[in-house]
């Protein structure tokens, strides 16, 4: 050990890059993750070469971290992350190169921080390029849409879908990688900041704000999150004012929840809200439900949960099925990772599922984004725009200026 090192704190930063040059270099899957109000950030890394594949039977599965794109997969399963390496390091006091784990302590010493900030830029630019169909969409595409939302609406078909869209963005030739998932780490304490990455499938950024399914002890929790404003004033909390139509929106997606319950005979949960949360510099109207498994009877309620809610009506709209055929006949793109489900499952006795919003996919030049916007009755094309710009920013100011 370096006698500069004993003693002395380290950064976030320093910790994260040694985190992604080994992930990125090992030729494997691996992820990186902070769930919402917690202080601490964990690491999990897959030995094996090859990606696997996964049923949803989560209770089933060893620890690690599942992913799945928002279309269901011909084969019904997902990516899964296997924890042949899992390190956990806290974020709520400063950090010591002694304390770290070994193989991290070493990796510091074998290389400094400019060495592995090089090595990152190096292996991010092996990264796939951006292919004509993962191009982002035009304005007057998106405007069309929601537009025809609309209409499909008013016609009687629909009661609400949720339009989607991309945005490209170049990748800065220094993109700092550690310092942009440490920014995004301090700036949105309250999502899931995330980083994954499947060799030859996808390398993805992100913080999401919304629960899909999550089980804790004998305890399941879900919650039903629409509605978005700006987050504006002092107290954004206190000042926020909803329209009809987004409480109407929100509702939505808390029925659909109810009506899963029903579906599966459940009658005994808890719920509680709507009320206004705080997601980066957005507002969004959240109720949260609990159910416990024991006492109820339904020891694996996280998946079944999960396969009845994927995808909820807050990220395809209502009702579910005709909401999906009206997206895959006008929507005219794979949404890809975006409005799947990615999280930590059977770790320390805990599995946490996310819905996949606030992210973007890095490419070996450019970066997509991705951002959607519930349309209903009273949409403007116009603004459902200026919303999905707004849900953007949340992620792409960060990777164009890690310092934002």
């Amino acid at each position: 050990m370096k006698a500069t090192e004993v003693g002395k704190a380290i950064s976030l930063e320093e910790v994260l890059d040694v985190f992604l040059a080994e992930g990125l270099a090992s030729g494997g899957s691996f992820a990186l993750w902070r769930k919402p109000n917690s202080s601490q950030l964990a690491y999990l890394q897959d030995f094996s070469y090859s990606p696997r594949r996964v049923s949803f039977q989560l209770e089933e599965l060893p620890a690690g971290f599942v992913v799945h794109p928002f279309a269901d997969q011909a084969d019904k399963k997902a990516f899964f992350i296997q924890g042949d390496r899992f390190e956990t390091v806290s974020l709520d006091h400063p950090l010591y190169h002694e304390d770290l784990p070994q193989w991290v302590q070493v990796n510091r010493e074998s290389l400094p921080t400019t060495a592995l900030k090089k090595q990152i830029i190096a292996l991010l630019a092996e990264l796939p390029p951006l292919s004509n169909t993962e191009a982002s969409q035009d304005k007057e595409h998106f405007l069309q849409l929601v537009a025809k939302g609309v209409q499909a609406i008013e016609s009687g078909n629909l009661e609400k879908i949720v339009a989607a869209r991309t945005k490209m963005i170049p990748l800065p030739s220094e993109f700092d990688l550690g310092k942009t998932l440490a920014n995004l780490l301090s700036s949105y304490p309250h999502s899931f900041v995330n980083f994954f990455h499947l060799p030859g499938i996808g390398t993805w950024i992100g913080a999401s704000p919304e629960v899909l399914i999550e089980t804790k002890g004998d305890y399941f929790y879900t919650m039903s999150l629409a509605g978005t404003q700006p987050a504006q004033g002092d107290n954004p909390l206190k000042s926020a004012a909803w329209t009809q139509k987004e409480i109407e929106e929100q509702a939505l997606v808390s029925r659909y929840i109810v009506d899963c319950f029903k579906t599966i005979r459940l009658r005994e949960y808890e719920e509680h809200g709507p009320k206004t949360i705080l997601a980066g510099n957005l507002l969004h109207l959240r109720s949260d439900f609990r159910v416990n498994m024991k006492s109820t009877g339904f020891s694996n309620l996280g998946s079944v949960m999960l396969g009845l809610l994927h995808p909820t009506s807050a990220v395809c709209g209502m009702p579910r099925k005709e909401a999906l055929a009206f997206l895959k006949s006008e929507e005219g793109w794979d949404r890809n990772f975006y409005a799947g489900f990615l999280g930590p499952v059977g770790i320390e006795q805990e599995t946490s599922i996310y819905v996949n919003l606030r992210t973007a996919s890095l490419h070996q030049s450019h970066t997509l984004l991705y951002a959607g916007a519930g349309v209903t009755e009273d949409s403007v094309p116009e603004k459902e725009w200026e919303e999905t710009e707004l849900k953007c920013e949340i992620i792409g100011k960060f990777i164009q200026n890690p310092n934002a």
